[in-house]
């Protein structure tokens, strides 16, 4: 299969996407199942991966019913509350349903950066690894190494690591690069985290080019492998740089250069195993 591996769709009017600006004029509307049906078609894409935007169990119920009423949506990702240790039932719960794959806390919003360490919140690590659902790590370059400490203290957890860890492309220096490019290294090295290709042209200057992301790609195709890297769209929030079709242009030239089966790995089979969609 083809798989897009990050996607989201949303109503601002639920009311529970704190993180969205009001009145933004790509993220503050409505994207639903059919605003991308044609995107998807038109590339043979053949499934994806819904991914949570809000910290609210009942977002991630409202993603799984349009994945019960949407073929093309083959796995979400949810989230619950890492801070109360009751929500273990609820994660026994969600997990009953044959979409559902793992969470996602929303830990680069979150402004202490020790928070994944904090002794109350490590049943969720637990709990994951021993339900064997998925774990996606959303940060910046900055939670690098309290990641790796997380994922080498929970060596069963199936790990992706969201968005290559936000390199700060737009803040691109040698020093920059290096704190990033060491820390995804030590990533690949000590643990066995999956990485997504994804949202890269959102954290690179409006002006973005492809020449600009080539660093990036080819050390975690260099680190990772191209076995452990999933392609993502990151749709809509990648509208703020492309649409669907400008952003996959860019990373299917960023890939042209793989053989045939390591292609394969980056736009589906990597994402379809880790997922076991």
């Amino acid at each position: 299969m083809k798989i897009d591996s990050h996607q989201h769709f949303w109503n601002p009017a639920r009311g529970d996407y704190d993180w969205m600006p009001k009145g933004d004029p790509v993220l503050d509307l409505v994207y639903r199942p059919a605003d991308l049906t044609a995107s998807l078609a038109r590339h043979q894409i053949d499934g994806t991966v819904l991914v949570q935007a809000a910290a609210t169990v009942a977002e991630t119920e409202y993603m799984l019913g349009l994945a019960d009423a949407s073929d093309f949506i083959k796995g979400v990702v949810g989230w619950v509350d890492f801070e109360n240790p009751a929500d273990v039932k609820v994660l026994e719960r969600l997990k009953s349903h044959p979409k559902f794959k793992g969470v996602r806390p929303m830990i680069q919003d979150i402004p202490d950066d020790n928070w994944m360490l904090r002794a109350d919140v490590q049943w969720g690590y637990s709990a994951l690894a021993d339900l064997d659902l998925t774990f996606d790590a959303l940060g910046f370059p900055r939670h690098l190494a309290n990641f790796l400490t997380i994922l080498k203290r929970y060596p069963k957890l199936r790990v992706v690591i969201d968005h290559c860890m936000k390199p700060q492309i737009r803040d691109h220096n040698a020093a920059n690069f290096t704190f990033w490019a060491e820390g995804m290294a030590r990533l690949a090295g000590e643990t066995g985290a999956c990485v997504k290709f994804s949202a890269l042209i959102t954290e690179a200057n409006p002006d973005w080019s492809v020449d600009a992301l080539r660093p990036y790609v080819d050390h975690i195709l260099h680190v990772f492998g191209p076995e452990r890297i999933m392609w993502g769209s990151d749709w809509p929030v990648c509208r703020l740089r492309a649409e669907y079709d400008g952003w996959l242009s860019a990373a299917q030239s960023l890939t042209a250069h793989l053989p045939p089966d390591a292609q394969a790995c980056v736009y589906g089979r990597t994402a379809e195993q880790f997922y076991r969609l």
